[in-house]
């Protein structure tokens, strides 16, 4: 569960307290080892959202409000796989880009569990644009007021409320405090305040409850609701204060949220894949990085054959050179120097006369070799796109994202390569 940042303040930060955290422009994210798989916050270029959200496409957007909101979010995959959510500003609600852009490196830095956190923003010409990560089981205004299977049951609630308390907590904490604009979607208060102040329990509690719900803990979610409509700041309730009243509220803690919310559970990615393995598709179900080496060495360029059409005249010296490096990094790799392979092989792929995907493999697996997990991602991903059914490319794809922590992808490509395999047996 995680509270969204869009509580996106127009308050002015320091600069100084970003400069010294950004990254180059134009960089896409990295990932954080110590976060959780949270990426840590980028710079995002257009063309790089645009791909991921397919334009921009209507199909993408996941915003209740719908699309002619001046703020319209979309979901999107990025390169790596990875999904996002896109929140789209109007230029006319930051017309300055540097403000825009000094705002967001400054909630970018806000890590937690209870968060959606903010990993990344695009500011190019109008557009101003938020990367977030993607949450897939809508807002919670949705399960309170549009729900189709069940309404949540009053423990839920009281989780739901302890989360936001704790967000809000590690905000205030770290400076950032983002009460203003929380809400459902948008909380509108008429005279509903009176029968709070009169703590008239029954008129107040929603009826979808039916009565399932304890006195005791209402009256105090009720008063706490009360203080926290105070007028005057300093009569509200501070965040601590909230989560110390709410936490002994909890009960349930074993159960599941997906199952107090009437959420079908994603079945768990199988630990292997059904089709029986190559021994290359054992290695990288193994992710064991000295049998992928041995097997790719073996190999040779047997898979490259029909990759390349050359002509007499790209016989040149330029092309006897591009060999050199390339046979040059075939000795290095073959002798597990690594970073010297990585180098030769990269002076073979910028002349750009002849592509292969073998060489796009094993520089790929240089890299997971010298703990580049997202160099060797998209290494595999370019042997893919030399040669599309290549299941030795969706294999080095899947040791990748085994690295990044992205294990139900990984299998996933596990399972492709395994697919391709069979296919080209059965030839």
């Amino acid at each position: 569960m995680g509270c969204c940042n869009s509580c996106f303040s127009k308050k002015p930060i320091s600069r100084n307290d970003n400069l010294n955290n950004r990254h180059s422009p134009g960089k896409t994210a990295a990932f954080a080892g110590d976060n959780g798989g949270v990426p840590v916050f980028s710079e995002y270029s257009l063309v790089d959202l645009k791909a991921a959200t397919n334009n921009f496409s209507t199909e993408f957007i996941v915003s209740e409000s719908g699309e002619k909101a001046p703020n319209v979010v979309y979901k999107g995959r990025l390169q790596n796989r990875r999904w996002i959510a896109v929140k789209k500003f109007s230029k006319m609600a930051w017309p300055d880009p540097k403000q825009f852009a000094d705002e967001a490196w400054g909630v970018g830095k806000l890590r937690h569990k209870r968060l959606a956190n903010l990993i990344g923003y695009c500011c190019d010409g109008d557009e101003r644009l938020l990367v977030a990560e993607y949450m897939p089981n809508d807002t919670l205004a949705k399960h309170l007021f549009h729900w189709e299977n069940q309404t949540i049951e009053w423990a839920m609630r009281l989780r739901v409320a302890l989360c936001i308390a704790d967000a809000l907590d590690y905000c205030s904490t770290e400076g950032r405090p983002l009460y203003h604009d929380l809400n459902a979607y948008r909380v509108l208060f008429d005279e509903a305040i009176e029968m709070i102040r009169g703590k008239n329990i029954l008129l107040l509690m929603d009826s979808h409850l039916e009565g399932n719900f304890s006195t005791e803990d209402a009256y105090v979610v009720v008063d706490l609701a009360s203080r926290c409509l105070q007028y005057e700041p300093r009569e509200r309730p501070n965040t601590k204060d909230l989560v110390a009243a709410l936490a002994p509220l909890q009960n349930k803690s074993d159960v599941p949220s997906y199952q107090m919310l009437g959420i079908p559970k994603h079945e768990e990615a199988p630990t292997t894949p059904p089709h029986p393995l190559s021994p290359m598709g054992d290695a990288c179900s193994r992710t064991d990085l000295t049998a992928i080496h041995q097997i790719l060495v073996m190999m040779h360029y047997k898979d490259d054959e029909g990759t390349n059409e050359l002509s007499f005249q790209e016989w040149t010296q330029q092309m006897r050179d591009m060999l050199e490096a390339r046979k040059r990094g075939d000795l290095a790799f073959r002798d597990k120097d690594f970073r010297t392979a990585i180098d030769c092989y990269s002076q073979f792929i910028d002349v750009g006369t002849m592509i292969s995907p073998t060489v796009y493999a094993r520089r790929s697996l240089c890299h997971l070799m010298c703990d580049q997990p997202d160099a060797a991602l998209r290494d595999a991903m370019q042997a893919q796109c030399v040669y599309p059914e290549w299941s030795t490319a969706f294999y080095m794809q899947a040791v990748a994202l085994a690295k990044l922590d992205m294990h139900k992808d990984a299998v996933d490509m596990l399972n492709e390569a395994a697919t391709f395999e069979d296919k080209k047996r059965a030839k």
